[in-house]
């Protein structure tokens, strides 16, 4: 379909031009109405295919379109008027008027559900004694009537408020030369509505103003699900970007101290981050010696030391000494905002999927449309009324609505999901159902999901605890800590001083004692281990602390359990290479990497999608919140990031890791009975058409037939109920 644009109407937005300094300009836009893959389909061919604009890309769960030009300027206005011309009103983006939208359709939804539930009960107020009369209890014509025109008066109103959603996005559907689902759904409404009010001013027997109105009442509780389904998922990048301290502690050039804003932070700058404090942007250590908990970027166990020279990035816990550091990058650029923008590209990505029902009704509708006209047509070419040539072309309608094509899918992801939830596991979308069948690969993250993610003491003697205990105790390290945990509640040393890097010293019962690295307690020529605590009372003998990240209980057994299924496993973690050698070693995996960090995580399950693998990544680190959102499927553990839990798309709680390979399995049997559905609702088609088009069948028997198909399809989804884990 060519677009004429009319200059004189095409407003000047270039002040919302994005522009890079020698590079491209890109605009951001809010898209309103976009639901569907053929949405995007058709706004990002049609605004690509415009002068000077290299690339468009639409992000469903945030409505934004991102359009980056081919040089440094761009028509702004022009590529609004496209998407006017399309039926797709677009504003410049805003990331509060992109909640506000959000909000505003979640509200439209609740209310034009309410008003279907309401005309479909009281409707039926109105409908039994009619029904009633089908079964020898007989009304008199006049009373008949003027129970079919309350029904009428009732229910006609509250169907078309409440079916605006989906006749507005038919007509956007069809405007854009495709048919979703909701093409028939509005025609099967508006036709049921028009037959009876033909039906109740001739005094006819089939009225079904209560049916309209009742298939709306259900399907809007399903597109309200929908619509909070992808209000979750776009809040993973909001939360990564929550990690990043509010505010920065900047320092002048004469040396004092500063509060500002951390989007005001430029490059250059001079930030003060005080022990506790989490490091606001990317920065070079100009002075100060720490120690930095990197375990939410890269999933390192231990602290990682820092000195003048090192490099240190936001998102990470500055833990024993003040560091002044110079900003590298403003918040924007920062490690955190590049694993958020991942995150973005990869639910992104996932909007592409096709649902396989969306896939079918572009055949269905045209079909039995086409069949429709016909039936109606060729009644009238061999002699029928128009009534009744009408009415049978109505039965076809009805009796081939796609309710039970668009039950097929979700019937079976409710009950799925359903059996999940007993188990554990939190399904946030039945799409993942979809993907998860699909997987030939799972990839695993170590700390925290293989393993316990906390450090343990191994076998040390309960006098040799005791002794260190009040030390621990006084130490925020986390071996200290865990060696504190071990010990419990008790007295804590005095006069302690911690030194960053190397340990803490204090005063215990008038001793002087040391707890931390080998050389600090004066062990010579040993080499330094992460994983590791030395002991020492001034002169006295040094005493060995040992401690290591228990693998899960039943790691082992899940991952044989993944090869049953005929899986492959591998494992990338951004721990060091020891401890995730010694866990690969253990599980039998001979695919690993170690220290990798967030952006070569999701390159390598990028490499992986691109050899034709079907990816599982299961992380529970902000430093895997990019890679869960790049793979097919996603899951997390219930103790993982709220970043990470809305990047993935299942959650499961528990101990235990066999919520994986059991998520599987439902979900390769949840796409079987999918597919029975499908093939169910293709043979009752292709049966009840003919009997619609001969005549053999009223509206009210079609209906019946309807309604039943759509009970068959529901009661073999919940055959799922009786399969038993393989």
């Amino acid at each position: 379909m060519a677009l004429t644009l009319n200059p004189a109407n095409v407003p000047d937005l270039s002040a919302f031009l994005k522009k890079t300094e020698g590079g491209p300009a890109r605009l951001d836009l809010l898209v309103k109405g976009a639901r569907c893959a053929a949405c995007m389909s058709k706004i990002e061919k049609t605004v690509g295919d415009l002068p000077d604009v290299a690339a468009a890309r639409l992000n469903l769960t945030e409505g934004r379109l991102t359009i980056r030009f081919a040089s440094s300027q761009g028509d702004a206005g022009r590529v609004i008027a496209t998407l006017e011309g399309l039926g797709y009103p677009a504003t410049p983006y805003d990331p509060a008027q992109a909640v506000e939208a959000q909000d505003k359709e979640s509200r439209r939804l609740i209310l034009a559900m309410a008003v279907a539930g309401f005309g479909a009960g009281n409707a039926m107020m109105f409908s039994v004694p009619v029904w009633a009369g089908l079964f020898g209890q007989e009304l008199g014509p006049a009373t008949r009537t003027m129970m079919l025109w309350l029904s009428a008066i009732v229910a006609t109103p509250c169907a078309i408020y409440a079916g605006l959603p989906f006749f507005e996005s038919a007509w956007r559907s069809l405007k854009a030369g495709r048919a979703n689902m909701d093409v028939p759904i509005s025609i099967g409404v508006i036709l049921t509505l028009f037959i009876s009010f033909v039906e109740t001013i001739l005094h006819g027997r089939d009225a079904y103003f209560d049916a309209a109105v009742s298939l709306l009442f259900l399907l809007l509780i399903g597109r309200w699900l929908d619509h909070r389904l992808r209000a979750r998922a776009r809040s993973a990048a909001a939360d990564l970007l929550a990690l990043q301290a509010p505010a920065a502690s900047v320092l002048g050039a004469d040396g004092v101290e500063r509060i500002k804003p951390l989007s005001e932070v430029a490059v250059g700058e001079r930030v003060l981050v005080r022990p506790g404090e989490r490091i606001p942007v990317d920065g070079f250590v100009e002075d100060g010696v720490s120690e930095l908990d990197n375990a939410l970027l890269t999933g390192e166990t231990a602290p990682l030391p820092v000195r003048p020279g090192d490099t240190c990035r936001a998102g990470a816990v500055n833990l024993s000494g003040p560091l002044r550091l110079l900003a590298l990058a403003r918040s924007e650029d920062s490690a955190v905002a590049a694993i958020a923008r991942l995150v973005e590209a990869g639910a992104q990505t996932k909007s592409l999927y096709v649902r396989l029902a969306d896939r079918a009704a572009a055949i269905y509708v045209p079909v039995i449309h086409s069949l429709a006209a016909l039936t109606f047509l060729g009644g009238l070419a061999l002699g029928l009324g128009p009534r009744e040539a009408l009415l049978r072309a109505a039965a076809l309608l009805i009796i081939t609505c796609p309710c039970a094509l668009g039950l097929a899918v979700p019937a079976v992801q409710i009950t799925a999901s359903s059996r999940l939830f007993r188990k554990g596991v939190l399904v946030k979308s039945g799409a993942a159902l979809e993907r998860l069948a699909e997987v030939d690969h799972v990839v695993f993250d170590k700390t925290g999901v293989l393993t316990e993610g906390r450090p343990r003491l191994i076998n040390a003697p309960a006098a040799a605890i005791a002794m260190a205990a009040p030390l621990a105790r006084a130490s925020a390290h986390p071996l200290a800590r865990a060696l504190a945990a071990e010990a419990g509640p008790g007295v804590r040393a005095v006069d302690v001083v911690e030194t960053a890097g190397q340990g803490v010293e204090g005063v215990i019962e008038g001793r002087r004692a040391r707890l931390g690295r080998a050389c600090f307690v004066g062990v010579e020529g040993r080499a330094e281990s992460e994983t590791e605590l030395w002991f020492a009372f001034d002169g006295d003998t040094k005493l060995r602390f040992a401690f290591s990240d228990q693998l899960r209980p039943d790691a082992a057994e899940t991952i044989a359990a993944l090869r049953r299924q005929g899986l492959t496993v591998e494992i990338l973690s951004g721990d060091l290479s020891g401890p995730v050698a010694r866990a690969a070693a253990t599980l039998g995996i001979g695919d690993w990497r170690a220290g990798l960090t967030p952006e070569q995580k999701a390159a390598a399950i990028d490499d992986l999608t691109a050899q034709g693998r079907k990816v599982l990544m299961v992380g529970d680190g902000l430093n895997d919140t990019a890679a869960l959102a790049r793979a097919h499927a996603a899951m997390a553990p219930g103790t993982a990031l709220d970043a990470s839990q809305n990047a993935a798309d299942l959650v499961f709680s528990g101990a235990g890791l066999g919520a994986v390979p059991d998520a599987i399995h439902v979900a390769r049997a949840a796409r079987r009975r999918a597919l029975e559905n499908f093939s169910f609702s293709a043979l009752y088609n292709v049966a009840a058409a003919p009997m619609a088009m001969l005549g053999l069948v009223n509206p009210l028997v079609a209906a019946l037939a309807m309604s039943g198909s759509s009970l068959i399809v529901t009661l073999n989804a919940l055959r799922m109920h009786g399969e038993g884990r393989r």
